[in-house]
């Protein structure tokens, strides 16, 4: 129907624009599903039929062992739950900080909020390096607890510039002008009325956040590798990947068809690998769906200014 109606409208040169932007399109879909695909297939075969290679988008000998070994982990469904814990937490109080602090940079009445812009843009390109920040956690009491995934990351100051552009170009000052005449204070200000009108740069900045969170397993390692109950996911998965590592024998040929032969439910560095792969991809995957228009909406209209 597209491309009867790009001929109807442009003729002969329209139509072969749009089959080429469509072939385009449908080479891009492909280089960008295959790798995911091919990693799930992996996930899902026998891992050692897998180190004879040719797997591509369809298991070869299908089984879910690799799987089983990693959740057989006690510390797994512990790990989970911290993950979600963290990842809510963490998303939406960097989210409530930055958006504060983006909305008071972003009014043209504060007249130093060029110096701490400044001061804030310049922490992007310069830190005081890992071991300086560690002694400041450490003398702050949070190592070993659960704050530590929270309140240092709490101000980013990529997110609080993005949030700013967007409130300067697509908030109207007279709306707020508007608000303040009828004697709303700025905390109502920014949460009646700024806020709602900011859903695209909030689900973007939150789905940036909860990436993040999830995804972090340094933070877990340098601060709170001696406590169970706080590691996270990607932690736990971090330690299957390397018990696997360092227990997988060294298969010759004749070893592995031998190992064949027998079935022997065994994994190995390869196929653990893609199994936490889609594991850990598999929540932000389902979450993003809901999230994808506000999310494209964010990107783009703070970049443009009336």
């Amino acid at each position: 129907m597209n491309l009867r109606r790009a001929f109807l409208r442009d003729g002969i040169s329209g139509l072969v624009f749009d089959i080429v932007i469509y072939i385009i399109m449908f080479f891009l879909l492909i280089i960008t599903l295959y790798p995911f695909l091919n990693m799930l297939a992996v996930s899902l075969n026998d891992a050692l039929n897998s180190l004879l290679g040719g797997i591509r988008i369809w298991p070869r000998v299908f089984t879910l062992y690799n799987y089983e070994n990693i959740f057989k982990n006690a510390n797994i469904v512990q790990a989970t739950i911290m993950s979600v814990l963290r990842m809510v937490v963490g998303a939406v109080s960097n989210l409530a900080a930055c958006m504060m602090l983006a909305y008071a940079l972003s009014r043209k009445e504060f007249f130093c909020r060029f110096i701490f812009l400044k001061m804030l843009v310049f922490t992007m390109y310069f830190s005081g390096g890992l071991i300086p920040f560690y002694l400041l956690v450490r003398s702050l009491g949070m190592v070993g607890t659960f704050w530590v995934y929270v309140i240092p990351g709490m101000v980013s100051a990529w997110n609080v510039v993005i949030i700013r552009s967007y409130i300067e170009n697509g908030v109207s000052d007279s709306l707020i002008e508007s608000a303040r005449i009828d004697g709303a204070s700025e905390f109502t200000t920014l949460f009646r009325i700024v806020l709602p009108l900011s859903l695209p740069v909030i689900a973007t900045v939150l789905l940036w956040n909860a990436v993040g969170q999830w995804n972090d397993w340094f933070t877990v390692m340098l601060y709170n590798n001696t406590k169970p109950n706080l590691s996270t996911l990607q932690y736990e998965l971090q330690k299957v990947l390397m018990q696997t590592i360092q227990t997988q024998s060294v298969y010759n040929s004749a070893q592995l068809g031998a190992e064949m032969s027998q079935r022997h439910q065994t994994t190995t560095a390869q196929a653990t690998r893609a199994a936490m792969t889609i594991v850990a991809t598999l929540p932000i995957l389902m979450a993003y769906p809901f999230l994808q228009k506000y999310f494209i909406h964010g990107l783009t209209i703070g970049g443009v200014k009336e």
